[in-house]
Order: structure tokens, then sequence, then C-alpha cells
């Protein structure tokens, strides 16, 4: 009977998440199509994987939620089970003609071969964590922090189903907590351990979490609150289910994170201070092959160490015009952004007040620039978007801000955190490009629009690529400067410099501590020297380089492909170009390793001149 099973959640999802329109498709009308087969590709994989299933959010807490109290396995079996599936996948896609498809299918047919063998080059690295993460517990995206986060801000509890499955879930962590700590002992004994200071981080992360008690940790503060809205609860079981919660996290949880701190503070007796990922074993072939993948070029360590310096005087001698404009003539450009940075006019105080007044100013930027968006954009998807703050236990260990994708529905906002573990590290001149890169027009827009999508297969509108997901939101910066958005404001446009500059740094640091074997230390003495920026900012930038090699390039590389074909198309192009358009070409078609977005907008600008067919 599970085939039977099987068959109706695989009709019953791709009606919720695709539309009626595939189902008629696929059960009454033509029998099969070449999207028909990503699709059910794509849900065949979803049901492997619950937190993806709640990520997207469409189907939770109703009669067919059949994962939300359920984690992602974890483990070698689940590892080598997805390796067996993605080949079967590449065997299917191939089986397709592919001169005998139209062309958006062919560009669909690209993308997921593309996507297919990337996720198979882990198999040349076997020291890799079961998840494909070089090093699985982390201060930037380590599994033990990436749960409860997931747990906190993901699974919604909006109906009594869900509050369960929450409880649920909050017992499962002990288990892949376990796990995980199996993976890393079974990686030292390949000889791939976490760097010394990134253990560190680690222990004082979880420790951190583990702190309080039980019954005030923030998994079980999560669900009070959201238990307390529930319309479909009772009293009595609303104080049952924190209990259990508590419980959980005490009996269970707790004593998990408790072993991995233990794990980990006898593998770092063995830990170097190497930055690098070039003091493991074939290291080296495995950085050129996350670049190539994160990237999506064929650029080598070399070329992007170059271009990245190149870049770095480029964008550094622009601010030093605005620097001396606004009267700060003298110094090195990181000096004077360093001064600037703790200028008391643009200062916020390091209290609770100042916190929720930079949340407020995040909003209203972002709700201004919601209102300029219908001149640059032919599609506004409506998607909400909240600004929260970086959970307390967090703060240390993440980036300055980050982004959390929308539910399909809209059910789920999209969530810009704003990390706020010392206001005073973030002068107000910052804030507009985090919010435009993190919001809108960048992170937000992008992943919004592509979700609302229905024409394209699930592997297009759900998918994320670094170089075209993180190239658009440095895109955005750079836009937000067309649309005006800095006029009379030297210094946000030093901000929008210095973020930029703070992107090429990226490529000279990550290529410097992994290719050229550049220490910590001397990483950040560069990153400091070079920005300006705060001390714990660069640190906790360049401590999560180490954590995963090459994304950090993705970046300024994928900026640079977007702009230079805006550039191309508009030489091309002249009176014919039109920029939202272009926009629409880029966001619509969902994401797309870069040398496919090159191709389409190539085949683009073919159109626009009438020298070929528009796509089917």
């Amino acid at each position: 009977m599970r085939w039977v099973w099987r068959t109706i959640l695989i009709v019953l999802l791709a009606a919720v998440i695709g539309g009626g329109y595939w189902v008629y498709r696929t059960v009454w009308g033509t029998p099969f199509s070449f999207d028909m087969l990503l699709n059910r590709q794509a849900v065949f994989a979803l049901m492997e994987r619950p937190e993806a299933l709640t990520s997207i959010g469409i189907i939770d807490g109703t009669w067919i939620d059949f994962h939300s109290g359920k984690l992602d396995p974890y483990s070698l079996q689940a590892r080598d089970e997805l390796v067996a599936r993605i080949k079967r996948y590449m065997a299917e896609v191939k089986s397709w003609d592919r001169a005998k498809l139209s062309p958006q299918e062919q560009l669909s047919y690209d993308i997921a071969l593309w996507t297919y063998e990337r996720q198979l080059g882990s198999e040349r690295f076997p020291w890799i964590g079961e998840q494909g993460s070089l090093y699985p517990v982390n201060q930037a995206f380590g599994v033990q922090k990436e749960l409860p986060n997931f747990l906190m801000s993901q699974h919604q509890i909006t109906n009594a189903k869900l509050a369960r499955h929450y409880v649920d879930r909050v017992k499962a962590l002990g288990a892949v907590l376990d796990a995980i700590n199996s993976d890393i002992s079974r990686q030292a004994k390949l000889g791939v351990l976490a760097p010394d200071f990134i253990i560190d981080d680690s222990i004082e992360q979880m420790k951190t979490l583990i702190a309080s008690k039980p019954a005030d940790n923030p998994l079980v503060m999560t669900l009070r609150m959201k238990a307390d809205a529930l319309k479909d609860l009772g009293d009595d079981e609303k104080r049952q289910l924190v209990t259990d919660a508590t419980a959980a996290t005490k009996d269970i949880v707790y004593p998990a994170f408790r072993r991995l701190i233990a794990e980990e503070a006898i593998l770092r007796s063995s830990a170097t201070h190497d930055a690098g990922v070039w003091h493991i074993k074939n290291g080296d072939a495995y950085y050129a092959d996350q670049l190539k993948f994160l990237t999506t070029t064929d650029m080598s360590p070399e070329e992007i160490h170059t271009y990245g310096l190149a870049e770095a005087t480029r964008i550094t001698a622009e601010m030093d015009k605005i620097l001396k404009s606004v009267g700060m003539p003298d110094g090195t450009v990181g000096e004077r952004m360093d001064k600037l940075a703790h200028d008391p006019r643009f200062a916020f105080q390091d209290t609770d007040a100042d916190r929720e007044q930079m949340l407020a100013r995040y909003k209203t930027l972002l709700a201004h620039v919601r209102t300029l968006l219908p001149k640059y954009f032919a599609k506004i998807p409506g998607q909400p978007l909240d600004v929260r703050r970086v959970p307390v236990y967090a703060e240390k260990g993440s980036a300055g801000a980050y982004y959390e994708r929308p539910s399909a529905d809209g059910s789920r906002p999209g969530v810009f955190f704003a990390n706020l573990r010392n206001v005073s590290e973030t002068p107000s001149w910052a804030m507009p490009t985090i919010a435009y890169h993190e919001g809108i027009p960048g992170h937000h827009l992008q992943i919004a629009t592509a979700t609302t999508i229905t024409n394209l297969p699930f592997i297009r509108r759900f998918g994320f690529l670094p170089a075209y997901g993180e190239g658009w939101a440095l895109y955005a910066e750079y836009l937000a400067k067309d649309m005006g958005l800095y006029d009379g404001d030297p210094y946000g446009d030093l901000g929008r410099l210095q973020a930029e500059l703070f992107r090429a740094v990226r490529l000279v640091v990550d290529t410097g501590m992994h290719a050229q074997h550049w220490s910590r230390e001397q990483a950040i003495d560069y990153f400091r020297k070079t920005t300006g920026m705060a001390e714990s900012d660069v640190t906790a930038e360049t401590e999560r380089y180490v954590t995963w090699p090459g994304q950090a390039c993705a970046y300024k590389i994928g900026m640079k492909s977007i702009l230079e074909l805006r550039e191309k198309a508009k030489a091309e192009l002249r009176a014919k170009f039109d920029l939202r358009e272009y926009h629409s070409l880029v966001l619509e078609n969902g994401a797309m390793p870069l040398w496919l977005l090159q191709k389409s907008v190539d085949r683009w600008i073919a159109e626009k001149e009438g020298l070929a067919e528009k796509p089917g």
C-alpha cells in the first residue's frame, strides 16, 4: 500500500505546489512531459526531506501533512540513498532528446542536469559531512545552530496539529545531534577537523543555547508564545504541550548538546589553527571544485584573487573621492571609514530601545523602496516581508544579517534577520544597503518572485544557487543607486560602496586562506585595514569563510555577471533596451548557473533584434 499512498501524496503535492493544471495533465490529459518528469523528481525528493517541505510551507498542518513532526534523516545511509536517487534522476533526464524540447524545457534540462552533476561532486571527497558540509558543527552554518533556528522560525504553529508536531520535532532533535556527534568523530578519523577557533566558537554558542533553565529555553518559549494564540487548543493541552517540550528539552536536547560539546572538546586537543582547507588531504581539489559549483564559473582561485584585488582598488578610489567631498581627506580609506563608523552622529546606543529603533528604521526603508518598484519591475510578488532580530544565542557566530524565504502560499512571511549583538557596530549610514540586500529589491524580491512562478518546474522555482541568488542581492545594492535611493546622501552611498568593497575583499580573503595559505589573523588584518569595518564583524565574517570554502566568492562574481550582462544588453539593444524586461528575464526564469543566464540574455537580445524565435 505504500506506493498507493505515495501516489496520492504526489498528486496532492503537485496540485498544491504546481497548480491544478499540472494535475489535470498528469491524470486526465497528456500523459507525460519533460516538466512533469522534473516535478515528479522534485516531489519524490521533497518526501524524503521534511524540513524542505516545511520551508516551502504549503501542506504543513493540513490533513495530508505527514512530515512536520519529523526532521531530515542524518546518516551515511541517507546520503547513499540520495546519491543513488540523483544518479537515477540524471539517467531519466538524459533519456530525453534535448533537441526536441522547447527552449524553456531545454533550459530546465540544462539546469537540472548541471544541478544533479554538482550534487554528485562530493563523492570524490568521502570525508565530507553526511549532509555535504565540510564541518557539520560550526558557528556560522552548523546543523547544531540551524536546526533550533529552523524550529523557532520556520516551523509554523498555527493549529493544534502543528503545535503537537513541534514538540515531536524538539524530541527528534536529540537523535540528530547524536548523529552529528558520530559524524564529526568519523571525519576526525579521516583527518578532517575544524580549526581550533571554529571549535571554540561552536562550543561557546552551544553552551549559550543551553545556559538557561529548560523552561526558559527559546525552543520552549517559542512554543509557549505561539500556542497561547491558538483557538483549537484547550488550556489544559496547551499547558501539557509546554510541559512536554520542557521535558524534552531537559531530558533529550540538553544532554545531546552536552555530549556534542564534550566530543568537540576532545577533538579540540587535536585541532590545528590552519584556516584553509588546503591542510586537508585533497583539500586543494575540493576548494577548486567548490569554487566552480558556488560561482558557477570556471574561474580559478588565482583569477578570483586577482579580480578581488583589482576591484578593491577601484572601489577604494571611489570611496576616497566621496570621503574628500564630505571633509575627510586624510588617512587610508579604511581608517577614515573606521572613524566614520564611530562618529556619534550615526551611532545607536547598545540598548534595547535603540535595537527596536533599528528594526523600525529597517522597516521604514523597505516600505519606501517598495513604492518605487513598479518603475523597475514588471512583476512584484505579494509575499509579506518581516524584519526580526537574530536569536540572541546565535548572534556571535552569525553574519550581520541574513534572509529566510517565505512559504509559497504567503502564510509565512519572508524574514530579514538583523544581527543586533551590538548595535553600535552598525552605523545608520550602513543600514540602507543591508535592507536593500536582504529585503527589497534583493533576496526577498528575487526569492518571492521565483516562488510565485506557476509555469516552471519546481527546481527552477525553489532552487537556490549562491552565485545567482547572492549575485542578485549584491546587484540590488547597485540598483538602489540607479533608483535614486542614495541621492543627496553621500554617507549612504559610502555604505553601499563599503558593502561592495566588503564583497571584493571576500574574494581576496577566501582565496587567500584556502588557496594561498593565509592565516586567520592575516585575513582579519587585511579585511580590517581595507574596509574599516568593525573588528567583531570582520572576525565573524572571516571565520564564516573558513567553514564554507568558496561560498563568499559567489556574491561579487554573481553581481559581476548580472551587471555585465545588463550593460551588454543596453549597448547592443540601445533604444530597444527595457530595464523592466531585463529584470523579468533574470528573475522570472528562476535560479540558474551564470553561464546559462548568459545564454538566456544572448537569446533575449537576439529576439529583441528579430534574429531568433521566442522561447516556447
